[in-house]
Protein backbone atom coordinates (compact mmCIF):
# COMPACT_ATOMS: atom_id res chain seq x y z
CA UNK A 1 0.00 0.00 0.00
CA UNK A 2 1.18 3.52 -0.67
CA UNK A 3 2.43 5.19 2.47
CA UNK A 4 0.66 8.28 3.74
CA UNK A 5 3.94 9.77 5.02
CA UNK A 6 5.92 12.64 3.57
CA UNK A 7 8.21 10.29 1.63
CA UNK A 8 7.61 9.57 -2.02
CA UNK A 9 6.23 6.10 -2.76
CA UNK A 10 8.48 3.70 -4.61
CA UNK A 11 7.71 2.35 -8.06
CA UNK A 12 6.93 -1.03 -6.42
CA UNK A 13 4.41 0.55 -4.06
CA UNK A 14 2.76 2.38 -6.93
CA UNK A 15 2.75 -0.79 -9.04
CA UNK A 16 0.97 -2.72 -6.28
CA UNK A 17 -1.59 0.05 -5.83
CA UNK A 18 -2.19 0.33 -9.61
CA UNK A 19 -2.59 -3.44 -9.81
CA UNK A 20 -5.25 -3.32 -7.10
CA UNK A 21 -7.10 -0.50 -8.88
CA UNK A 22 -7.01 -2.23 -12.25
CA UNK A 23 -8.19 -5.51 -10.73
CA UNK A 24 -11.09 -3.59 -9.22
CA UNK A 25 -11.95 -1.86 -12.52
CA UNK A 26 -12.00 -5.00 -14.60
CA UNK A 27 -13.22 -7.33 -11.86
CA UNK A 28 -10.30 -9.76 -11.92
CA UNK A 29 -8.26 -11.22 -9.07
CA UNK A 30 -5.09 -9.22 -8.41
CA UNK A 31 -3.00 -12.31 -9.16
CA UNK A 32 -4.24 -12.26 -12.76
CA UNK A 33 -2.91 -8.77 -13.44
CA UNK A 34 0.49 -9.08 -15.14
CA UNK A 35 2.44 -5.81 -14.63
CA UNK A 36 4.22 -6.34 -17.96
CA UNK A 37 1.07 -6.85 -20.01
CA UNK A 38 -0.39 -3.91 -21.93
CA UNK A 39 -3.31 -2.28 -20.17
CA UNK A 40 -5.42 -2.57 -23.32
CA UNK A 41 -4.81 -6.33 -23.31
CA UNK A 42 -6.13 -6.41 -19.75
CA UNK A 43 -9.35 -4.79 -20.93
CA UNK A 44 -8.82 -1.15 -19.96
CA UNK A 45 -10.59 1.17 -22.35
CA UNK A 46 -10.67 4.96 -22.49
CA UNK A 47 -13.32 5.22 -19.76
CA UNK A 48 -11.20 3.18 -17.35
CA UNK A 49 -8.11 5.18 -18.30
CA UNK A 50 -9.84 8.47 -17.48
CA UNK A 51 -11.04 7.02 -14.19
CA UNK A 52 -7.54 5.81 -13.43
CA UNK A 53 -6.11 9.28 -14.19
CA UNK A 54 -8.43 10.74 -11.55
CA UNK A 55 -7.54 8.04 -9.03
CA UNK A 56 -3.82 8.61 -9.61
CA UNK A 57 -4.18 12.36 -9.19
CA UNK A 58 -6.19 11.91 -5.98
CA UNK A 59 -3.81 9.34 -4.51
CA UNK A 60 -0.42 10.62 -5.64
CA UNK A 61 -1.04 14.32 -6.11
CA UNK A 62 0.38 14.47 -9.62
CA UNK A 63 -1.46 15.64 -12.72
CA UNK A 64 -1.92 12.81 -15.19
CA UNK A 65 -3.44 12.92 -18.63
CA UNK A 66 -4.57 9.91 -20.63
CA UNK A 67 -1.64 10.29 -23.03
CA UNK A 68 0.77 9.38 -20.22
CA UNK A 69 -1.02 6.11 -19.71
CA UNK A 70 -0.97 5.28 -23.41
CA UNK A 71 2.74 6.27 -23.54
CA UNK A 72 3.45 3.92 -20.62
CA UNK A 73 1.15 1.05 -21.55
CA UNK A 74 1.96 -1.43 -18.77
CA UNK A 75 1.48 -1.25 -15.02
CA UNK A 76 5.22 -1.61 -14.56
CA UNK A 77 6.24 1.19 -16.91
CA UNK A 78 3.51 3.49 -15.66
CA UNK A 79 4.53 2.90 -12.04
CA UNK A 80 8.14 3.85 -12.80
CA UNK A 81 7.06 7.05 -14.54
CA UNK A 82 4.68 7.99 -11.74
CA UNK A 83 7.33 7.36 -9.09
CA UNK A 84 9.65 9.72 -10.98
CA UNK A 85 6.95 12.39 -11.23
CA UNK A 86 6.04 12.14 -7.55
CA UNK A 87 9.70 12.31 -6.50
CA UNK A 88 10.22 15.44 -8.62
CA UNK A 89 7.34 17.20 -6.85
CA UNK A 90 8.66 16.47 -3.36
Amino acid sequence: MIRETGTAPTADEIRRWLTERIAFYIDLPIERIDPDRKLTELGLDSIYVLTMCGDIEDRLGVVVDAAMIWDHPTVGSLAVRLAEDVAEQR
